[in-house]
Protein backbone atom coordinates (compact mmCIF):
# COMPACT_ATOMS: atom_id res chain seq x y z
CA UNK A 1 0.00 0.00 0.00
CA UNK A 2 1.28 3.42 -0.91
CA UNK A 3 2.22 5.89 1.83
CA UNK A 4 -0.44 8.31 0.57
CA UNK A 5 -3.07 5.59 0.98
CA UNK A 6 -1.93 4.83 4.51
CA UNK A 7 -2.10 8.52 5.41
CA UNK A 8 -5.61 8.87 3.98
CA UNK A 9 -6.86 5.77 5.82
CA UNK A 10 -5.33 7.03 9.06
CA UNK A 11 -7.07 10.37 8.48
CA UNK A 12 -10.40 8.58 7.96
CA UNK A 13 -9.90 6.54 11.14
CA UNK A 14 -8.94 9.64 13.12
CA UNK A 15 -12.09 11.47 12.07
CA UNK A 16 -14.71 9.67 14.11
CA UNK A 17 -17.59 11.96 13.13
CA UNK A 18 -20.51 10.42 11.32
CA UNK A 19 -22.02 12.69 8.70
CA UNK A 20 -25.80 12.63 8.55
CA UNK A 21 -25.46 14.65 5.36
CA UNK A 22 -23.64 12.00 3.36
CA UNK A 23 -26.43 11.37 0.86
CA UNK A 24 -24.79 8.38 -0.79
CA UNK A 25 -24.20 6.62 2.53
CA UNK A 26 -27.75 7.38 3.70
CA UNK A 27 -29.16 6.05 0.44
CA UNK A 28 -27.21 2.81 0.84
CA UNK A 29 -28.32 2.14 4.43
CA UNK A 30 -31.66 3.91 5.00
CA UNK A 31 -33.71 0.70 4.95
CA UNK A 32 -31.40 -0.88 7.53
CA UNK A 33 -31.18 2.15 9.82
CA UNK A 34 -34.97 2.44 9.89
CA UNK A 35 -35.63 -1.24 10.53
CA UNK A 36 -37.06 -1.85 14.05
CA UNK A 37 -34.92 -4.96 14.54
CA UNK A 38 -31.78 -2.94 13.87
CA UNK A 39 -32.87 -0.02 16.05
CA UNK A 40 -33.47 -2.53 18.87
CA UNK A 41 -29.66 -2.81 19.07
CA UNK A 42 -29.82 0.51 20.94
CA UNK A 43 -30.97 -1.52 23.97
CA UNK A 44 -27.67 -3.38 24.30
CA UNK A 45 -24.30 -2.09 25.40
CA UNK A 46 -21.52 -3.35 23.16
CA UNK A 47 -18.21 -1.89 24.42
CA UNK A 48 -17.67 0.53 27.28
CA UNK A 49 -20.68 2.89 27.21
CA UNK A 50 -21.35 2.40 23.49
CA UNK A 51 -24.53 0.67 22.34
CA UNK A 52 -24.43 -2.10 19.80
CA UNK A 53 -26.33 0.19 17.40
CA UNK A 54 -23.87 3.09 17.78
CA UNK A 55 -20.94 0.70 17.41
CA UNK A 56 -22.35 -0.72 14.18
CA UNK A 57 -23.06 2.77 12.78
CA UNK A 58 -19.51 3.84 13.59
CA UNK A 59 -17.98 0.73 11.99
CA UNK A 60 -20.31 1.10 9.01
CA UNK A 61 -19.61 4.73 8.22
CA UNK A 62 -15.85 4.46 8.75
CA UNK A 63 -15.66 1.27 6.68
CA UNK A 64 -17.77 2.88 3.96
CA UNK A 65 -15.38 5.86 3.73
CA UNK A 66 -12.34 3.58 3.51
CA UNK A 67 -13.98 1.25 0.96
CA UNK A 68 -14.99 4.24 -1.14
CA UNK A 69 -11.46 5.64 -0.99
CA UNK A 70 -10.02 2.25 -2.02
CA UNK A 71 -12.60 1.95 -4.83
CA UNK A 72 -14.17 -1.17 -3.30
CA UNK A 73 -17.86 -2.00 -3.03
CA UNK A 74 -18.74 0.78 -0.58
CA UNK A 75 -22.45 -0.05 -0.59
CA UNK A 76 -21.98 -3.70 0.45
CA UNK A 77 -19.38 -2.61 2.98
CA UNK A 78 -21.67 -0.02 4.60
CA UNK A 79 -24.69 -2.34 4.70
CA UNK A 80 -22.91 -5.40 6.08
CA UNK A 81 -20.99 -3.39 8.66
CA UNK A 82 -24.32 -2.14 10.02
CA UNK A 83 -25.42 -5.75 10.43
CA UNK A 84 -22.16 -7.33 11.59
CA UNK A 85 -23.26 -7.45 15.26
CA UNK A 86 -26.98 -8.13 14.79
CA UNK A 87 -26.98 -10.83 17.47
CA UNK A 88 -29.78 -9.18 19.53
CA UNK A 89 -28.85 -10.08 23.10
CA UNK A 90 -26.73 -8.64 25.90
CA UNK A 91 -23.55 -10.66 25.62
CA UNK A 92 -22.37 -9.34 28.99
CA UNK A 93 -25.16 -11.25 30.74
CA UNK A 94 -24.50 -14.68 29.23
CA UNK A 95 -23.04 -16.30 32.33
CA UNK A 96 -23.46 -20.01 31.62
CA UNK A 97 -20.24 -21.93 31.27
CA UNK A 98 -19.51 -22.96 27.72
CA UNK A 99 -16.55 -24.47 25.92
CA UNK A 100 -14.24 -21.82 24.48
CA UNK A 101 -15.40 -22.10 20.87
CA UNK A 102 -19.06 -21.80 21.91
CA UNK A 103 -18.55 -18.43 23.60
CA UNK A 104 -19.93 -15.17 22.22
CA UNK A 105 -16.75 -14.01 20.48
CA UNK A 106 -16.73 -17.14 18.35
CA UNK A 107 -20.47 -17.63 17.76
CA UNK A 108 -21.99 -14.17 17.33
CA UNK A 109 -20.90 -13.69 13.70
CA UNK A 110 -23.02 -16.66 12.62
CA UNK A 111 -25.91 -15.49 14.83
CA UNK A 112 -25.67 -12.02 13.28
CA UNK A 113 -25.65 -13.50 9.77
CA UNK A 114 -28.66 -15.72 10.54
CA UNK A 115 -30.57 -12.69 11.87
CA UNK A 116 -29.53 -10.46 8.96
CA UNK A 117 -30.70 -13.03 6.41
CA UNK A 118 -34.14 -13.08 8.07
CA UNK A 119 -34.67 -9.35 7.47
CA UNK A 120 -32.54 -8.36 4.47
CA UNK A 121 -31.43 -9.64 1.08
CA UNK A 122 -27.67 -10.01 1.27
CA UNK A 123 -25.12 -10.50 -1.48
CA UNK A 124 -22.04 -12.72 -1.12
CA UNK A 125 -19.76 -9.87 -0.04
CA UNK A 126 -22.19 -8.79 2.70
CA UNK A 127 -22.53 -12.36 4.00
CA UNK A 128 -18.76 -12.77 4.05
CA UNK A 129 -18.28 -9.49 5.93
CA UNK A 130 -20.78 -10.42 8.64
CA UNK A 131 -19.71 -14.00 9.25
CA UNK A 132 -15.97 -13.32 9.10
CA UNK A 133 -15.62 -10.00 10.92
CA UNK A 134 -14.07 -11.63 14.01
CA UNK A 135 -11.05 -12.97 12.13
CA UNK A 136 -8.35 -13.75 13.27
CA UNK A 137 -10.13 -14.89 16.46
CA UNK A 138 -12.27 -17.14 14.29
CA UNK A 139 -9.12 -18.29 12.54
CA UNK A 140 -10.82 -20.79 10.21
CA UNK A 141 -13.14 -18.12 8.81
CA UNK A 142 -10.70 -16.08 6.76
CA UNK A 143 -12.19 -13.08 4.92
CA UNK A 144 -12.60 -13.71 1.20
CA UNK A 145 -13.06 -10.11 0.04
CA UNK A 146 -11.09 -6.92 0.60
CA UNK A 147 -14.32 -5.34 1.87
CA UNK A 148 -14.42 -8.00 4.60
CA UNK A 149 -10.90 -7.10 5.68
CA UNK A 150 -11.80 -3.41 5.84
CA UNK A 151 -14.74 -4.09 8.17
CA UNK A 152 -12.72 -6.58 10.22
CA UNK A 153 -9.98 -4.05 10.93
CA UNK A 154 -12.31 -1.08 11.42
CA UNK A 155 -14.33 -3.17 13.87
CA UNK A 156 -11.17 -3.86 15.90
CA UNK A 157 -10.23 -0.17 15.79
CA UNK A 158 -13.68 1.04 16.90
CA UNK A 159 -14.00 -1.68 19.55
CA UNK A 160 -10.68 -0.75 21.10
CA UNK A 161 -11.58 2.95 21.19
CA UNK A 162 -15.01 2.25 22.67
CA UNK A 163 -13.63 -0.11 25.30
CA UNK A 164 -10.94 2.24 26.53
CA UNK A 165 -12.78 5.56 26.10
CA UNK A 166 -14.41 5.45 29.56
CA UNK A 167 -10.99 4.84 31.13
CA UNK A 168 -9.24 7.59 29.20
CA UNK A 169 -12.10 10.00 29.99
CA UNK A 170 -11.83 9.17 33.67
CA UNK A 171 -8.08 9.79 33.64
CA UNK A 172 -8.54 13.09 31.81
CA UNK A 173 -11.25 14.23 34.26
CA UNK A 174 -9.14 13.34 37.26
CA UNK A 175 -6.51 15.78 36.04
CA UNK A 176 -4.02 12.99 36.65
CA UNK A 177 -1.21 14.53 34.65
CA UNK A 178 -1.30 17.82 36.56
CA UNK A 179 -0.78 16.08 39.91
CA UNK A 180 2.96 15.73 39.40
CA UNK A 181 3.58 17.66 42.63
CA UNK A 182 2.55 14.56 44.57
CA UNK A 183 5.14 12.33 42.95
Amino acid sequence: MRLEDKKEIYKILSDNTISTYDNEYNEFVADILNNPVVTSMKEYIQHGNTTCYDHCVSVSYTSYKIAKYLKLDAKSTARAALLHDLFLYDWHKVMEKKPLFEKHGFTHPQTALDNAIKYFDLNDIEKDIIVKHMWPLTFRKVPKYRESLVVTFVDKYCSTNETFEPLTSKIAKSNFLSKKQYL
